[in-house]
């Protein structure tokens, strides 16, 4: 970043929550235009769902003119428009077409990188050539599997091994927590992981009957990370509240039970922003607001990232840096 100024994208529904966020760590909003927050300094802001780590202004004189100015900087652009809707689009148009179709699950994220922009006023542009993500404003998109999966959670956990470029290998030892109806386990078995998998609730016979899927009816929380040795992943998408899941991984990684832990952070009426920092802030973590959360947020931490972290490495960079 070149100057203190950084532009939020708030998730769709969530610029309370953002700007909440950013006052708790002393980051000040000085003006807001619908859900992209502008602010003095960096924070990697779990409910921003694109983060415009380098915005300057640039004063333009016509339609051609603001083109022009675009070019100059880089040749990928999305639009993010906040105003000026009509002379935005004419400006669009003009702009080299970037393709944003709907991903395969497998294909590597975008290594292009993506700068967002939107008209500030008519006569003046916003733009940042580079952002957290590499994604249209930070929104994961993909082609649907509406056939196998039993829930459309599944999509988050694609998202997930999409933007780390991290996932399980073939023959690891994966525990999903609170699993049915089976989105995660279905996820994780089809790349090849052993799943043990625990919920109250049966899983989907589809699911279930997979050969590398166990399952055990119970509670999530009533497995004893001692009883299990190592897991290489511990994945939770269960529903709980936050204080509950931050004793549960606190107790997971005490015993160093699992390597990687992916874990959903439901939240239920008022944002409880204490614990989801003190999720935040165990070594190697990263915080998201993944396409597809609602009032949700998602937890991961990875060995690699503990290490690095361990190492004086800022784990919770933009991803595209540490993946």
């Amino acid at each position: 970043m070149q100057n203190d100024r950084v532009g939020y994208l708030a998730a769709k529904g969530f610029d309370t929550e953002l700007r909440d966020e950013l006052e708790r760590h002393g980051v000040h909003v000085n003006a807001i235009r619908g859900r992209l927050l502008l602010a003095d300094g960096y924070h990697p802001a779990a409910w921003a769902q694109n983060i415009w780590l380098d915005p300057v202004f640039l004063p333009v004189s016509s339609i051609g003119n603001a083109v022009k100015a675009l070019k100059a900087i880089q040749r990928n652009w999305h639009l993010h428009p906040t105003g000026n809707y009509r002379r935005a689009a004419l400006i669009e148009q003009q702009l080299p077409p970037v393709k944003h179709k709907a991903m395969t699950f497998g294909e590597p994220a975008p290594q292009s990188p993506l700068g967002s922009w939107t008209l500030w006023e008519s006569d003046m542009l916003l733009a940042s050539a580079a952002c957290s993500s590499p994604f249209p404003d930070g929104e994961v998109r993909f082609v649907e599997d509406k056939a196998n999966p039993p829930s459309r959670a599944y999509l988050k956990l694609w998202e997930v091994f999409t933007v780390t470029g991290v996932k399980p290998d073939k023959g690891d030892l994966c525990i999903d927590l609170g699993a049915s109806p089976g989105g995660w386990t279905w996820v994780l078995a089809s790349l090849g992981a052993h799943v043990f998998s625990i919920d109250k609730s049966p899983l989907e016979l589809s699911v279930a009957s997979m050969d590398n899927v166990d399952f055990c009816q119970g509670s999530g929380f009533g497995l004893d990370p001692e009883t299990v040795g190592q897991a290489d992943w511990l994945f939770s998408d269960m529903a709980c509240y936050p204080d509950r899941l931050l004793r549960t991984v606190l107790r997971w990684l005490e015993h160093g039970a699992a390597l990687n832990y992916v874990c959903t952070i439901k939240l239920q009426g008022k944002t409880d922003h204490d614990i989801v920092q003190s999720l935040g802030e165990i070594p190697g973590s990263k915080l998201m607001h993944l396409s597809c959360n609602k009032h949700e947020l998602t937890w991961i931490n990875l060995a690699q990232w503990r290490s690095r972290s361990q190492s004086g490495i800022d784990a919770a960079r933009p991803l595209r840096s540490i993946a």
